[in-house]
């Protein structure tokens, strides 16, 4: 009885919960918030003073006692009171047009492929702290697939390649299961960490993620290019302590991003090498697919293409694959709950 009443008062919802950017669909509305996985806190009152975009304009620029987080690492969760907020803070901001002052949604969210089971039950239990009635797991690979419509339960190969913000997952997927599958804790938030350090090793420059981060979007790429790209960067000489400028290229950053991208194509290679000759032989005419912010990186495709042999394409909006999924299975649970990730609850009963 409860159910139904909280069925009628509550918008059931899909989340993609991601390291860097959080997204959710709402049913029947589509994708209502895409903001940043960050939130800044008040370490004198343990306050929460922002979460998303406004924890976001914060990020290097706060006293002391205020720090900004992500509460996600490596997409999973590495602070669960503030997990928990975050989405109570998404759940409420999607209700807050409506009546309910209790919102209780069913809940879809993406969870990365291969995570420990503990790791698994810390996302459940925060997002049934933060208010959900029901909560249903499924894996970033395999949401992606049916966000990008591929025929998940069709005798055929479906290969995703999935890179985020926090981790990179591939997946050969065939009659609504997984054939075989890597995942890696190395994707965008890497590829920005391994600029910072250059340019710290490198050219004894100090930048803020932030920076980086616009390094990376600006001239990053992951294979050569047609036209080279260069871009002028501010950030703090680490000998003399003043301000410093700096011009730098998509070769160099290229070539400082190379290590991360191999290990990504070589999880790619390994998957394949997996994958019975039969669901092999589809691969040629169906492409790999890929998806997740970090797939814009310049040439990514023709990297992997290059060195697979095989046709790549990327998802068209590669950002919001995840979290499309994620809706689909809300609006037809009956069709897709078998590929589901089963809790250990629903594992034993």
């Amino acid at each position: 009885m409860l159910n139904k009443l909280f069925s009628f008062w509550s918008k059931d919802i899909g989340i993609d919960l991601g390291t860097t950017n959080t997204l959710v669909y709402v049913r029947g509305e589509g994708i209502v918030i895409n903001e940043p996985s960050i939130v800044a806190i008040n370490q004198k009152t343990g306050q929460i003073l922002d979460i998303g975009q406004g924890a976001r304009r914060m990020v290097g620029r706060t006293p002391g006692f205020i720090t900004v987080t992500k509460p996600l690492v490596a997409g999973v969760v590495s602070d669960f009171e503030v997990t928990e907020q975050m989405l109570k803070y998404f759940i409420d901001k999607v209700h807050q047009k409506s009546f309910s002052l209790v919102p209780r949604p069913k809940v879809v969210i993406g969870i990365p492929a291969e995570i420990t089971e503990v790791e698994r039950k810390a996302v459940e239990d925060a997002t049934y702290n933060a208010g959900a009635r029901e909560v249903f797991l499924i894996e970033e690979p395999m949401a992606a697939a049916i966000g990008a419509r591929m025929p998940v339960h069709d005798a055929v190969a479906n290969f995703v390649v999935d890179i985020g913000g926090g981790t990179t997952d591939v997946a050969l997927i065939s009659m609504g299961g997984v054939v075989a599958s890597r995942s890696l804790r190395i994707a965008g938030d890497k590829f920005t960490s391994d600029i910072t350090q250059y340019l710290r090793e490198e050219h004894n420059m100090l930048v803020g993620e932030a920076t980086a981060e616009q390094v990376k979007i600006t001239v990053g790429s992951a294979y050569p290019l047609v036209e080279e790209l260069t871009t002028r960067i501010r950030g703090r000489d680490l000998i003399s302590g003043l301000p410093k400028e700096l011009t730098v290229t998509s070769e160099e950053i290229r070539k400082v991003l190379q290590h991360s991208v191999r290990s990504i194509v070589t999880a790619i290679k390994s998957t394949i090498e997996e994958t019975p000759p039969e669901l092999l032989a589809d691969l040629v005419s169906r492409s790999i697919l890929m998806t997740g912010g970090s797939s814009l990186l310049r040439g990514f495709d023709s990297l992997i293409s290059h060195e697979t042999k095989l046709p790549v394409v990327i998802m068209e909006d590669p950002l919001t694959s995840v979290v499309r999924g994620c809706g689909i299975v809300l609006e037809n649970l009956d069709k897709y709950k078998q590929l589901l990730v089963l809790t250990p609850k629903e594992a034993y009963s």
